[in-house]
């Protein structure tokens, strides 16, 4: 049977073969570019004949991340040859030191507010992405969560780091600003891939204009109880043309936005039951936390406690975005 992914490469490898078909005929040396020729209608032969996507040590299905960085791979991550699992090794420590290297400024109080995150990737790399980003005088904020787990994944997270700063300089509405994300990542990755996402714009006076695709709701919490932010629009990635709307809030101080990836609510403990958000709802409400890094350490702290020793199934991140006060001149 093919692989799941091999109808959604077929066009890339295509694409790509087109492309050393124009480049073969302008090199003096074109040995390589002939090696990987044949290497690409390998790979298409074998769509054809439905093996795609099989190692040829175990005939087992190759990992669908190792296969959307290489889709040329023919081996599956456990029977990679010595020299190829240190090649990935190295790979990963320097994509694991490019990802930490993104991530921004952690505690930042600015404002008045007080904004902190917990990032923690499952694997070498993760497919999350956070930023916050002091906008005049606003701060954005946004986390997200690619779709899949791996290299793959964490690519594209990276690339989301780079499509908001490159246009976050444009003045224009946060509505606006989704669609153009939108856009330029439908146009960067394939059908199979998506990514969920809030973005948030604070400004110092207290209003939080909020734009939710499609991911998990961001909780408002309030003294008398917490509100759940649901989705305005869908995830990036779904659909070239699609629209997104936001939301305006005004947080008092002491109030707090906290957003998360599925990675807290989606754990379960040896029991098999699942954290949940009602559980993470009961435990904001009950949280002491009197600013955005106590909030944070203290969700990581109960989701560590549940899951008691339990293995991470996906990607962590938690973010605080806490209303401290009005901002001192």
């Amino acid at each position: 049977m093919a692989h799941p992914v091999a109808t959604t490469l077929r066009e890339q490898l295509l694409e790509r073969r087109r492309r050393l078909e124009s480049a073969i005929p302008v090199q003096q040396n074109a040995e390589h570019l002939l090696r990987l020729l044949n290497e690409v209608d390998s790979a298409l032969g074998r769509i054809e004949s439905g093996s795609y996507g099989l190692c040829a040590t175990c005939n087992e299905p190759i990992e669908r991340e190792w296969l959307a960085v290489d889709p040329l791979a023919r081996t599956c991550l456990d029977h990679m040859s010595a020299e190829q699992r240190q090649a990935l090794e190295q790979d990963l420590q320097v994509a694991c030191r490019i990802q930490a290297a993104l991530l921004p400024r952690n505690n930042l109080k600015l404002a008045g507010w007080d904004i902190c995150y917990q990032y923690e990737p499952a694997g070498a790399v993760g497919g999350d992405y956070c930023d916050i980003l002091p906008v005049g005088n606003d701060i954005l904020f946004a986390i997200a969560d690619v779709s899949g787990k791996g290299v793959g994944p964490a690519m594209l997270a990276s690339q989301l780091h780079a499509i908001f700063r490159s246009i976050i300089a444009v003045d224009q509405p946060l509505g606006r600003l989704m669609e153009r994300v939108n856009r330029i990542f439908c146009g960067s990755t394939t059908p199979s891939r998506f990514a969920t996402l809030v973005c948030g714009r604070a400004t110092p006076s207290g209003e939080v204009e909020i734009c939710n695709a499609g991911h998990c709701p961001p909780l408002w919490i309030r003294a008398d109880g917490e509100e759940r932010i649901a989705a305005t629009g869908l995830p990036l990635g779904i659909f070239c043309s699609s629209e997104y709307t936001t939301r305006w809030m005004h947080l008092q101080p002491g109030e707090t936005l906290l957003l998360y990836t599925d990675g807290l609510t989606d754990s379960f403990n040896p029991d098999d039951a699942e954290y949940g958000i009602d559980r993470l709802c009961e435990f904001v409400n009950l949280c002491p936390a009197r600013s955005g890094r106590a909030l944070v350490e203290a969700c990581a702290e109960d989701w560590t406690k549940f899951r008691d020793g339990m293995v991470m199934g996906d990607d962590l991140t938690i973010m605080a975005v806490w209303r401290a006060g009005e901002p001192v001149d």
